[in-house]
């Protein structure tokens, strides 16, 4: 194999190489990474990471070299663009170093092909010349000059060989069919990954989240430790008061937030309907209530055990592939994003996007009505692991 061809192969290796760094590497462990670098060998790319309050990140290139100073959220986008422009351009060069390849062969492999042509047209030639003298010979009576001159005629012609002829015109591309599948591979396993990592990475905003009691419907169920609720059927005479749900079994978190990121895990299996997420503050709780992002509600619900639905304007319909047992919240305020997670299968659920809260808000439970005890199962908010 060629140097060229080499070096296309260990590229395969590169482009892996570079997705992991700046793709994967980026979120496996962020507050303790601080440098990681990766070359090619001649040319090519250096990373460099700096964790600290406000990131810095450095990309070098052959050609020259530039820096850019972004805060964390900017710069988690950043990242993920440059990775694949970096792996698209990656993939670009080697595409044109392997077709400049093939095609210097080909030209060998044409000049070779010319270079035998010429060979056979000599050959013809003699052969034709040949032939010419022995219809000569067959009517001569000059038997002596006969057998003179017959072995030169039937001998073989100079250099016609061909066992030895052959067109080289070798490229690995058996080499090449292996490694690109084997690229694509390590590369959607990085990408499945990818989803577990963030999730990973968004759990360091655990909070400790605990149901208030002066906020739950009066046919609420509360368990001692504030962390379970369900509906009991039968209405207790509980003070009234301007925070408490007296119509629809609804209950919020103690705990309010106006700023920052946040993330609760709530168990949901066994239930048929729930509706979990964050609401304003001042939402309405005297009689029925509708769900919408202009009403100050950001949920995500589950009807007829199988039915899930994202409470936005109008409601968005989700089709999952597996129920989640468990449902993740996560809330950037500043960013207005509100998110669920399937804790189980480590995958997005949905995310509002581009939300204005404009004040303060809090996790928001409804464990809905008992229904007979199809749907007697608790709510259960669970311990970040």
């Amino acid at each position: 194999m060629s140097t060229e061809e080499e070096k296309s192969i260990w590229s395969l290796t590169y482009i892996k190489i570079l997705f992991e760094e700046k793709l994967v590497r980026r979120y496996l462990d962020p507050g303790t990474l601080k440098l990681a670098s990766v070359s090619q060998p001649g040319k090519g790319f250096v990373l460099h990471f700096q964790t600290s309050d406000y990131e810095r990140y450095h990309w070098i290139t052959a050609s020259g070299g530039r820096s850019v100073s972004l805060t964390n959220t900017e710069k988690e986008k950043a990242d993920i663009v440059e990775a694949f422009n970096a792996l698209m351009l990656c993939i670009e060069r080697n595409q044109a170093e392997l077709l400049k390849i093939m095609e210097e062969k080909q030209k060998a492999a044409e000049r070779q092909t010319e270079e035998f042509i010429r060979h056979l047209q000599s050959e013809i030639s003699e052969l034709k010349k040949r032939t010419t003298e022995l219809e000569q010979l067959m009517h001569t009576d000059e038997h002596l000059h006969l057998l003179q001159i017959y072995p030169s005629l039937c001998g073989s012609l100079p250099g016609s060989n061909w066992s030895d002829v052959g067109v080289e015109f070798y490229l690995n591309v058996e080499m090449l069919k292996r490694a690109l599948p084997q690229l694509q591979k390590s590369l959607n396993e990085e990408m499945e990954r990818v989803p577990d990592i963030k999730l990973k990475r968004i759990r360091q905003h655990a909070v400790d989240v605990t149901l208030d009691p002066e906020t739950g419907n009066p046919a609420l169920i509360l368990s001692d430790d504030g962390k379970q609720v369900s509906h009991g059927d039968l209405r207790q005479k509980l003070p009234a008061n301007v925070k408490r749900f007296d119509f629809s079994p609804c209950i919020m978190g103690k705990q309010g937030f106006s700023s920052g990121r946040f993330y609760y895990e709530v168990q949901v299996r066994g239930k048929t309907k729930w509706d979990i997420g964050v609401a304003w503050e001042s939402v309405k709780r005297k009689g029925e209530i509708t769900y919408s992002t202009e009403n100050g509600f950001w949920l995500l619900c589950l009807r007829n055990g199988s039915e899930y639905k994202a409470c936005n304007s109008p409601p968005v319909p989700l089709s999952l592939t597996k129920a989640p047992q468990k449902v993740g919240v996560f809330v950037n305020y500043e960013e207005g994003l509100v998110s669920f997670y399937n804790v189980d299968t480590k995958s997005l659920i949905y995310s509002f996007t581009g939300q204005t809260f404009g004040e303060k808000i809090f996790p928001f439970f409804s464990p809905s009505f008992n229904n007979g005890g199809k749907n007697s199962a608790p709510l259960i908010i669970t311990p970040v692991q």
